[in-house]
C-alpha cells in the first residue's frame, strides 16, 4: 500500500513537473529557500536572485508574512483562495499573517468576450440571441473562477450572468493535487507544522473550492436564502433565472442599488443610515440564531442599499451552516459574555468545541475570568464583539482547542458586520442586537414541544441502542474467543505513565480479588454450611454483600476518573 502511495505521488509529480518548478521558484524568490529545502523541493527550483523592492532601489524590506502574501498572489487563483481562507483561521495562523493574508484580493484581468459568448452559447444550447436581446461586452466584475456581465432577456428583463473561467476547474484541479502532495511534504518535513494537519485542511479546501465551482450550488444558496426571507420586506434577494442556470453559468436578476459604504450617496438618496445599520444586524442574527444559515463574507462589496432602506445581500458562494445544538450554544455563549458568566462561557465552549480535556476545565475558566472582568461592568454597547470572539478564540488557540471551521466564520462575519454597522451609524451596538436572538433562542430550548421532540428523539436513539447491543456484544465476544480483539491505548506524554500504570495494576488486583470472593460465597452458598440466615449460609451471604460494595467502590472509582 505505502509503495502503491509513493508510485502515485512520484506520477502525480512527473504530470505536474512544469508547475511544481513554477511553485518552487516563486517560493525561493521570495525567501523561501530554507523551506523548500526541508521539504525536498529545493531540486524542481529555477535559481534565480531574490527579488524585493529593496533590491529595486525604494528601500522597503517586506516583512515574512508580506512574503508569504506576495508569493500566494503570484501562484495564482487556488492559492490567493487558501490563503482567504486561512484569513480566518486564527487558530493555525498567527495574527500578523492573518492581516496581511486578508488583503488577499480576488481579482484578475478578464477574459475575452468571444470566450464568454461561447461559454453561454453552449451552456444554452442554442444562440445568444434567441435568449437575450442583448448582451454586454465588457465584464462588470472579474474574479479567479467568474466574471459577471450584463444582459436583457427577450422578454426585457434586466439581468447578470455570473461566467466560470474557461479551463478553471482543470487549472483548480491540478494546483489542488500539487496542494496535497505539498501539504504531506509539509506534515513530514516540518514537525511543528504537522499540528495543524496540512493534509486535512487541503482535504477540506478542496472540497469548498471544488463546491464554489459549481455555481449550481450558488443559485442553491440564493434559493434558499430567498424562502428564509420570503415575507421579510427589509430584505431583497436577486431572483434566480433557474431554467438558464448551469455548473458554468449563474443567471439572475440585475439589482441597481448603493454601495452600503458610499455614505455620500446614501446620504444624498436620503437613506436612513441607522435604520441600515439596524436592519442590516438584525437579519444578519436572524440568519445566524434561527435559520442557521448566513452569509460567511458580508463585506462592502456584498451588501447593496435599495430604496426604502431594503438590504440586498450578493454573492452567495460562501455561506456558513450551523446545527441547532451548535446555535444554542452559541447562545450560551453570547449570554455568558453578556452577563460576564465565566463558567457559562468556558461551558459554551467546551460544548461547542468537542473538547474531552475535563481537567483543564478550571484553567480556562480562569483565564476566560481575566478576560470576562474586563467587560462585567461595562454597559453592552460599549462591547465590540468582533474584539470579544477574538479573544476567546486566542484563549482557544492557548489550550489547543479545535473549534468546528464554521466557528471562525461566523467571528469573520460579525466582525466584518460591525465594521460596516459603526461606519453607518457610530454608535451601532451589534452585542446588544445579538442579546434578544440569542435569549429568544434558549428560551425555545424548555418549549414543551421542544421537550417533547427531544424525548422521541431520545426514545428513538435507546430503542436503536437496544436492538443493535446483543449483536454487537456477540461480535465483540466472538472476536475475543478468536484472539482478533484490539485494545487501543493512548497517553499523552510519559509524565505521568507511570502513576497511570500503577492505578491499571491495582485495579487488576482489586477485580482479581473480586472475582475471587464472588466464586467463593458462590461456593459456600452451594455448601449449605451452617450458620443459615433464611436456608443461605451466613458466611456466603456476607461474601456476596462484600463483593458488592467492592463493586459499586469500583465502579466508582472509574466513573470519577472519566475511565469507563
Amino acid at each position: 500500500m505505502m509503495l502503491l502511495t509513493r508510485l502515485t505521488r512520484l506520477g502525480r509529480r512527473y504530470r505536474h513537473f512544469k508547475r511544481y518548478r513554477e511553485i518552487a521558484t516563486v517560493l525561493f524568490r521570495h525567501g523561501f529557500g530554507d523551506l523548500l529545502r526541508r521539504m525536498g523541493m529545493h531540486r524542481f527550483q529555477t535559481w534565480g536572485s531574490l527579488r524585493s523592492d529593496e533590491e529595486e532601489g525604494t528601500g522597503f524590506i517586506p516583512t515574512r508574512a508580506e512574503r508569504v502574501r506576495m508569493a500566494l498572489e503570484e501562484l495564482g487563483p487556488a492559492f490567493v483562495k487558501l490563503g482567504q481562507l486561512l484569513s480566518t483561521r486564527p487558530d493555525i495562523v498567527p495574527e500578523p499573517l492573518m492581516h496581511e493574508l486578508e488583503k488577499l484580493q480576488d481579482a484578475v484581468p478578464p477574459f475575452p468576450e468571444d470566450q464568454a459568448r461561447n461559454i453561454v452559447g453552449g451552456e444554452l444550447g442554442r444562440p445568444i440571441s434567441d435568449v437575450f436581446a442583448s448582451f454586454g461586452e465588457t465584464p462588470i466584475a472579474s474574479a479567479s473562477i467568474a466574471q459577471v456581465h450584463e444582459a436583457v432577456t427577450r422578454d426585457g428583463a434586466r439581468v447578470v450572468l455570473k461566467i466560470r473561467r474557461p479551463d478553471i476547474d482543470v487549472v483548480m484541479t491540478t494546483d489542488l493535487e500539487i496542494m496535497s502532495d505539498l501539504a504531506g511534504m509539509l506534515e513530514r518535513a516540518v514537525p511543528e507544522a504537522a499540528v495543524f494537519e496540512p493534509v486535512r485542511l487541503v482535504r477540506e479546501f478542496g472540497k469548498s473550492l471544488r463546491r464554489e465551482l459549481d455555481l449550481a450550488h450558488e443559485a442553491s444558496h440564493l434559493e434558499r436564502f430567498a424562502r428564509c426571507f420570503k415575507d421579510d420586506p427589509r430584505i431583497h434577494i436577486p431572483t434566480i433565472h433557474r431554467s438558464l442556470c448551469t455548473s458554468r453559468m449563474l443567471v439572475m436578476e440585475h439589482m441597481d442599488g448603493i454601495k452600503i459604504s458610499n455614505l455620500k450617496e446614501l446620504d444624498a438618496r436620503g437613506i436612513d443610515r441607522r435604520v441600515v445599520a439596524t436592519n442590516g444586524a438584525s437579519l444578519m442574527l436572524e440568519q445566524i440564531f434561527t435559520h442557521g444559515f448566513f452569509h460567511a463574507d458580508p463585506h462592502p462589496g456584498n451588501l447593496m442599499v435599495l430604496p426604502d432602506n431594503v438590504i440586498c445581500f450578493l454573492d452567495c458562494g460562501a455561506m456558513g451552516v450551523l446545527t441547532l445544538r451548535q446555535r444554542e450554544q452559541l447562545g450560551d455563549l453570547m449570554m455568558g459574555l453578556a452577563a460576564g458568566d465565566e463558567r457559562r462561557v468556558a461551558d459554551a465552549v467546551v460544548r461547542l468545541s468537542g473538547f474531552r480535556r475535563r481537567e483543564l476545565l478550571p484553567r480556562i475558566e480562569a483565564d476566560i475570568l481575566a478576560f470576562t472582568e474586563g467587560y462585567m461592568h461595562r454597559p453592552l454597547r460599549e462591547i465590540e464583539i468582533g474584539r470579544v470572539m477574538s479573544e476567546v478564540a486566542a484563549i482557544l488557540i492557548r489550550y489547543e482547542i479545535h473549534m468546528p471551521p464554521e466557528f471562525f466564520l461566523l467571528t469573520k462575519a460579525l466582525t466584518t458586520l460591525e465594521g460596516v454597522g459603526r461606519k453607518l451609524s457610530p454608535d451601532f451596538d451589534v452585542m446588544m442586537a445579538a442579546e434578544p436572538f440569542a435569549r429568544k433562542l434558549l428560551r425555545e430550548r424548555y418549549s414543551p414541544w421542544r421537550l417533547l421532540q427531544q424525548g422521541f428523539s431520545t426514545a428513538g436513539e435507546l430503542n436503536e441502542f437496544i436492538r443493535h447491543a446483543p449483536a454487537e456484544l456477540t461480535d465483540l465476544l466472538a472476536q475475543a474467543r478468536r484472539g482478533e480483539l484490539k485494545v487501543k491505548f493512548e497517553h499523552r506524554g510519559l509524565e505521568g505513565l507511570s502513576k497511570i500504570l500503577d492505578q491499571i495494576s491495582n485495579r487488576i488486583a482489586f477485580a482479581i480479588v473480586l472475582a475471587a470472593l464472588v466464586i467463593g460465597s458462590a461456593l459456600m452458598v452451594h455448601s449449605g454450611i451452617p450458620p443459615k440466615l433464611g436456608g443461605i449460609p451466613v458466611i456466603g451471604l456476607l461474601g456476596f454483600c462484600v463483593s458488592g460494595l467492592m463493586a459499586f467502590s469500583l465502579l466508582y472509582s472509574m466513573i470519577k476518573h472519566g475511565r469507563m
